[in-house]
């Protein structure tokens, strides 16, 4: 006679159904979490870190307040948190396409593509938004934006040297002017032509061109190449 089965517990800490397929706590727990991180992240956008209003955050993810604080401690730990998501964000959407290319130009051509469509999403401003609100301030949130301002200026920075060492970027400025210089063209460009897609695209593209000092030629958009999810 066979032994009946006892079901199993889901292991504690998983991320996927149990043995029936319900959600597990940990899926209900991540679910909830990117949804009020996706509603920060849009308030931030929207109204900056001093008129988020927690409330509204949870009511428009689809929770309670009480929710949103079993998950994150207060405004500052939940900004710092939506952040980081959107960090992460652009890193999947836009940094996986700069990485793919192996000519310094190509991937800031793509970088400025990127980051324009990128910004046609409703939480693309948080990073711009907290570095203005928080521009002199010594702040934990102000520091965590400098910190990936600096690190996206090094990157930056990187690519101009290597065009310049292979001859694709004509010297000028030293690149760390140059690298901030590209940064900013590239927000002004987004900011202004908010909602103007596909042109936004285009333009971003030619507006780093000419900070680079590049033909206009070359920011033509190349054949578009799917990324591997």
């Amino acid at each position: 006679m066979r032994t009946p089965e006892v079901p199993h517990k889901a292991d504690e800490g998983s991320t996927g159904p149990d043995r029936r397929g319900r959600p597990t706590q940990a899926d209900r727990s991540a679910r909830t979490r990117g949804a009020l991180l996706e509603s920060a992240a849009r308030g931030i956008s929207r109204y900056g870190y001093g008129n988020l209003v927690l409330e509204r955050v949870a009511s428009d993810a689809g929770y309670t307040r009480g929710a949103l604080y079993h998950q994150f401690e207060d405004k500052q730990e939940l900004t710092l948190a939506a952040f980081e998501w959107v960090l992460e964000t652009w890193d999947r959407e836009v940094g996986r396409l700069v990485e793919r290319e192996p000519d310094p130009v190509a991937a800031l051509l793509t970088m400025a593509r990127g980051h324009a469509v990128f910004c046609r999403r409703d939480i693309a401003r948080v990073a711009m938004t907290l570095r203005l609100e928080f521009s002199g301030r010594d702040h934990p949130v102000g520091r965590e934006v400098e910190k990936a301002y600096e690190l996206l200026l090094k990157d930056c920075v990187r690519l101009i040297e290597a065009g310049r060492g292979a001859g694709s970027i004509p010297p000028g400025p030293p690149a760390e002017t140059l690298a901030q210089a590209f940064v900013g063209a590239l927000e002004g460009t987004t900011i202004a032509l908010a909602d103007h897609a596909p042109y936004d695209e285009v333009l971003a593209a030619r507006a780093a061109a000419g900070v680079l000092g590049l033909d206009s030629r070359a920011a033509e958009a190349p054949e578009r190449t799917e990324v591997d999810p």
